[in-house]
């Protein structure tokens, strides 16, 4: 059986892309399952899949938090990755999406798990938002003008979370000079982008869009996304369109979308690759190494499972070389 890929809400949990990707796993919160449901649960998972690796964003609930470690605890198993990954939660959805794909592949569970890092850097996440007012300004950085602006009747903010953060005040309707530019072709050709590489563009450049939008990706994707309470278009008929993306689908909205971005106005988004055969390619063409403490396969720095780095800490000065230990 494939290595299960687990998050902590249904609505984390977007459809399958095709009839071999299997389904996530559900690690269910607290509040809905006690300490010995989780057990039996987990337990189960692992017995019939060999491995777990759960997504665990920053913005879960800290008892949910603590109910995945104590689990993990309790059952005294190196075989769950719990993995911190800050991404907002269409983007979190999104990723394990994408890691459902792989793991009917001939990836190891210790490359799948390390992989998520490397794949989250290729997502674009974001939102159109009808106030930035409660945006935390440690995710994207809100300016006293655009505290201002959010009190304007009928304001409208274009916000990228992830890659890198962006923020453009939009008309009233949500359209902006991006979207028309799109549609009258400046936006550039849907063909020509292919597999994404590590370094970024191959010549340097992104496809054009109006400086108040948010730069897209340079390489194939498909957009999901997911209204709150706006009434807007803007995504799909503007976004899209100058992005050069090959689909867009709707879903709906997760329960923690509006905490995470200060109001329940929105409209959330994000594009991620969306063929197996690129994800596949992405992930091969790293180099695998083996975890200096668990043993297992890993791409990257940092072992998913174990959480050890790949090369262990220099001595620290007030510890001789040689006689100090190192772990995850």
């Amino acid at each position: 059986m494939p290595t299960a890929i687990a998050v902590t809400s249904a609505d984390l949990v977007l459809p399958a892309p095709d009839r071999h990707t299997p389904g996530a796993a559900l690690l269910h919160p607290p509040e809905q399952h006690d300490l010995e449901a989780a057990l039996a649960g987990t337990g189960a998972l692992l017995e019939r899949h060999g491995h777990l690796v759960a997504l665990v964003p920053p913005w879960l609930p800290r008892p949910t938090v603590q109910r995945l470690h104590t689990v993990r605890a309790i059952l005294e198993t190196d075989r769950i990755a719990l993995l911190d990954i800050d991404l907002p939660p269409l983007g979190t959805a999104l990723l394990a999406r994408q890691l459902r794909q792989l793991s009917v592949c001939d990836f190891s569970p210790g490359i799948i798990a390390s992989a998520a890092r490397l794949l989250s850097h290729y997502i674009y996440a974001g939102a159109l938002l009808g106030s930035v007012a409660k945006l935390d300004r440690v995710r994207v950085p809100v300016g006293l003008g655009a505290h201002a602006r959010s009190w304007s009747p009928g304001a409208q903010f274009a916000v990228l979370a992830h890659p890198t953060p962006h923020l453009a005040k939009l008309g009233a309707s949500g359209g902006g000079r991006g979207g028309r530019g799109a549609r009258d072709g400046r936006g550039g050709a849907r063909g020509g982008r292919g597999a994404p590489s590590h370094g970024g563009a191959r010549d340097g450049s992104r496809p054009a869009v109006a400086p108040d939008l948010p730069a897209g990706p340079d390489f194939a994707t498909h957009l999901t996304f997911a209204r709150g309470q706006l009434a807007s278009d803007w995504v799909a008929a503007e976004l899209a369109p100058a992005w050069q993306v090959q689909g867009v689908m709707e879903n709906p909205l997760p329960a923690a979308s509006p905490a995470w971005w200060g109001t329940p106005k929105l409209v959330e988004f994000a594009a991620g690759i969306p063929d197996l055969s690129v994800l596949y390619q992405l992930v091969a063409s790293v180099r695998r190494e083996q975890c200096r403490w668990c043993g297992l396969e890993l791409i990257g720095d940092r072992c998913g499972f174990c959480a050890a780095p790949l090369t262990a800490p220099p001595p620290s000065a007030a510890t001789p070389a040689g006689t100090g230990r190192s772990g995850p």
